[in-house]
C-alpha cells in the first residue's frame, strides 16, 4: 500500500513522475533474448517437476487411449464389410457378426471413457502447477518492487510497471494453464499416431510423415518474423497503459490546462502503434493455419489414393484404410496446434522477458552488519556529502551539523536541492560520498526501517489510501488504540471535521481521497504524523492547503508535536521559519549560507535578498 510522494526538488531530466515509462524510453530496448528468457521461465517450473511428470504420464495415457480408438473402429468396420461383402458373394453361411461389432464398440467405449479421465486428471494437475508458478512469479515481482529504489519509480510511469505486474504475469499464467498440456498432448499424439501408422502401412506413414519436414519449412520464417512483432506489441501495450493511468489520474490537470486534445493526439499515437504491431502479429500468426491445413488436405488426397490402391490389392484391408485415413487426418491437427502453440510462446516470452527486466532492476544496496537502532534522540550530521542523480553532482561536500531537538529551515529557489536534502536523510536515494549520521551511527550501517521509522513526514503533496479515514490515520503506528487515533486527530485540529461526516472516522476514502478536501487531506496527514510519534519530523509547507484560521491552528499543533523533537522544516514562506534553530539556505545543490534569521539578515546576503523580496512582495498585495 506504501506509495513515494513525487520529490520537487532537484531530479535528473526526464525522470520525473510519468515520463520514463512513455513510448521515447521503450525505443531503446535490446532485442529479445528468446532462448535465455525461455530456459528462465522453465526454471519456475522446476519445484514443480513431480507434478509436471505426472501430468506428462497422464497425457501419455489419455492420448494412447484415444490414438487406439481409430484402429479399434476399423477392426468392427472390417468384421462388417467382411459380413456383407461374403453375402453379395453368395459365401455359404456368411453373416454380420453383431456380437463381435458390438464387443468391439463397447471396448472403444470404454476406452474414450478412461481417455477422459486421464484428461481431467491432466487438466486438474497442470492448473495446479500453473496456478503455483504464476503465484511464486508474482512473489518474486513483489519482493522485487519492495527492493527497489525510489529512483526506479521516478524513472518509470506507474502504468507501465502495473503493466508488467498484470498483463505479462496473466500472459505468462495462461499460456502454462492452456497451451502447455495442448503442446505435451500435441506431442505424444503426433508419437502416438506415427506408431499406429506404421503398424498399419509404412508406405503411406512415410507419405504422411513428408508432409511434416514441408510444414516446418513453410511455417519457419513466420514463426521469426511474429517474433519480432509480439514484443512489439507487448511493450506498446504497456506504453498504452502508462498513457491512460497518467491521464485519468490527473484528469482535473488535463482538463484545467486544456490538455484533452493533446492526450487524445497521444492516445491515438500510441493505439495506433499497437494497432499496428498487434495486427501485424495476429495476421502473421493467422496466416500458419491456413498453410497448415493446405498441406494436411495434399497429404489426405494422395493418401486416400494410395490406400484405395492398396486395398484392391488386399494389401490392406478396408478397415486399416479407414483408421489410417482417420489418423492421416489427425496428424495435421497437432502439428497445427504446436504450430499455434509455438506463436502463443512467442508472445508469453516477450511478456516474460519484459517481467524479468523488472527482476533483474538494480536494488537497493543489502544491508550488512546492520546496527540496531533504537529510539534516536535526533542528532543529525552531514559529512563531507557528495550526491548526483547521474554522473554529475549536485550535491558537493555538504557538511551539516544538528543537534537534539533542534528546528532546521531549509530555503532556497525551486531547484536548489531542498528535497533532494530530505530525499538522502530518508536514504530513498545512496550518497555518491561521504556520510549522513543519526546520533553518531551511519546511515548505511542500519536498517532502513529503523532509519524511516525514526522520521514523520508531512509533504505538500498528502498521500492517502482507499479505506477508512481511521485506517488512514493508523497508517504511520498499527497497533493503535482507537483513543490514540482520535488523540491525534483532536491535536491535528481534524477531529472536528471528520466527525461531521456521515460515518464519521468509517467515512471510506476513494482511491484519489477526492471525497474530501485538499485541507482536509492536509490535517489527516498531519495526524498521522502525530499519532506515529517519531523523534525527527519532516515538514515541507505542510500548512500550505489549509485557510488562514486553519493554519494558526495547525501552526500550534504543529509546534506541540516539534517540542522536544528534531524537525527538518522546507520553508517557501519565510515569515514562517523566523524562530528557526538553523537555518540553511540552498542554492545549486549547496549550502551557501547557515545560521539563525537574524544572523543571515546581517550578513545582508542571499537570504536577506530572499526574505526582502517576499516582503515587498506581501507588501504590494
Amino acid at each position: 500500500m506504501s506509495k513515494h510522494n513525487n520529490s520537487h526538488g532537484s531530479r535528473p531530466p526526464g525522470h520525473g513522475h510519468g515520463h520514463g515509462g512513455g513510448p521515447m524510453a521503450m525505443m531503446g530496448q535490446k532485442p529479445k533474448n528468446f532462448k535465455a528468457t525461455l530456459k528462465r521461465l522453465l526454471g519456475y517450473l522446476k519445484p514443480r517437476r513431480n507434478t509436471l511428470i505426472a501430468v506428462f504420464i497422464a497425457a501419455i495415457l489419455s492420448t494412447v487411449f484415444m490414438i487406439v480408438g481409430p484402429k479399434i473402429m476399423g477392426n468392427a468396420i472390417t468384421v462388417l464389410f467382411e459380413g456383407a461383402y461374403g453375402k453379395l458373394q453368395g459365401v455359404p453361411d456368411a453373416k454380420i457378426d453383431f456380437e463381435k461389432i458390438g464387443q468391439i464398440l463397447l471396448t472403444l467405449a470404454g476406452l474414450y471413457v478412461i481417455s477422459s479421465l486421464f484428461s481431467y486428471l491432466q487438466q486438474y494437475l497442470m492448473s495446479s502447477v500453473a496456478q503455483n508458478t504464476v503465484y511464486d512469479l508474482r512473489e518474486d515481482v513483489n519482493e522485487k518492487l519492495e527492493k527497489l529504489p525510489l529512483k526506479y519509480f521516478d524513472g518509470r510511469s506507474n502504468g507501465e510497471t502495473l503493466s508488467r505486474v498484470t498483463n505479462d504475469i496473466d500472459t505468462i499464467g495462461s499460456t502454462l494453464q492452456q497451451s502447455l498440456t495442448q503442446f505435451i498432448t500435441s506431442i505424444v499424439t503426433i508419437v502416438g499416431i506415427i506408431i499406429m501408422m506404421l503398424f498399419i502401412s509404412p508406405l503411406l506413414t512415410l507419405i504422411t510423415v513428408l508432409s511434416l519436414p514441408i510444414s516446418l519449412f513453410a511455417i519457419q520464417p513466420i514463426l521469426a518474423r511474429s517474433q519480432k512483432y509480439f514484443a512489439d506489441q507487448q511493450k506498446t501495450l504497456g506504453d498504452l497503459n502508462g498513457h491512460i493511468e497518467e491521464m485519468y489520474t490527473g484528469h482535473q490537470v488535463v482538463k484545467a490546462f486544456g490538455y484533452e486534445k493533446k492526450a487524445g493526439e497521444m492516445f491515438d499515437e500510441v493505439n495506433e502503434k499497437l494497432y499496428e504491431s498487434g495486427s501485424k502479429a495476429q495476421f502473421i500468426s493467422g496466416i500458419i493455419m491456413p498453410i497448415m491445413f493446405f498441406i494436411g488436405n495434399l497429404s489426405y488426397v494422395v493418401i486416400s489414393v494410395v490406400g484405395g490402391i492398396l486395398v484392391t490389392q488386399r494389401a490392406i484391408t478396408i478397415g486399416d484404410i479407414q483408421a489410417f485415413i482417420t489418423y492421416s487426418k489427425q496428424f495435421t491437427q497437432p502439428i497445427t496446434q504446436t504450430a499455434n502453440i509455438a506463436n502463443i510462446i512467442q508472445s508469453t516470452v516477450a511478456a516474460a522477458e519484459r517481467v524479468f527486466e523488472l527482476l533483474d532492476e538494480e536494488e537497493e544496496q543489502k544491508e550488512v552488519n546492520v546496527a540496531s537502532l533504537q529510539r534516536a534522540k535526533g542528532s543529525v550530521e552531514f559529512e563531507h556529502v557528495d550526491f548526483g542523480y547521474g554522473e554529475d553532482l549536485l550535491i558537493k561536500d555538504m557538511n551539516i551539523q544538528v543537534s537534539p531537538g533542534q528546528t532546521v529551515a531549509i530555503v532556497g529557489p525551486t531547484g536548489a536541492g531542498k528535497t533532494t536534502l530530505i530525499n538522502l536523510l530518508m536514504r530513498f536515494y545512496e550518497l555518491n560520498g561521504g556520510k549522513i549520521k543519526i546520533d553518531g551511527l551511519d546511515t548505511r550501517e542500519m536498517s532502513r526501517s529503523d532509519l524511516r521509522k525514526s522520521f514523520g513526514m508531512v509533504l505538500q503533496d498528502t498521500w492517502l489510501f482507499n479505506g477508512t479515514i481511521k485506517e488512514n490515520l493508523a497508517y504511520g503506528k498499527e497497533d493503535a488504540k482507537d483513543e490514540e487515533i482520535f488523540e491525534a486527530a483532536r491535536i491535528a485540529h481534524a477531529d472536528h471535521f471528520i466527525r461531521t461526516l456521515p460515518d464519521g472516522y468509517e467515512t471510506v476514502l476513494n482511491e484519489e481521497a477526492s471525497n474530501i478536501s485538499q485541507g482536509q487531506k492536509q490535517l489527516l496527514t498531519i495526524a498521522r504524523a502525530v499519532l506515529a510519534n517519531p523523534p525527527i519530523m519532516i515538514l515541507d509547507e505542510a500548512t500550505s492547503s489549509v485557510d488562514t484560521r486553519t493554519e494558526v491552528f495547525i501552526q500550534q499543533a504543529m509546534n506541540r508535536l516539534l517540542e522536544g523533537r528534531t524537525s527538518f522544516v522546507i520553508a517557501h514562506r519565510l515569515s514562517t521559519i523566523r524562530d528557526a534553530d538553523l537555518i540553511l539556505v540552498m542554492d545549486q545543490g549547496s549550502v551557501i549560507e547557515q545560521g539563525t534569521h537574524e544572523q543571515l539578515l546581517e550578513q545582508n546576503g542571499f537570504y536577506a535578498d530572499l526574505y526582502n523580496s517576499q516582503f515587498s512582495e506581501q507588501a504590494v498585495g
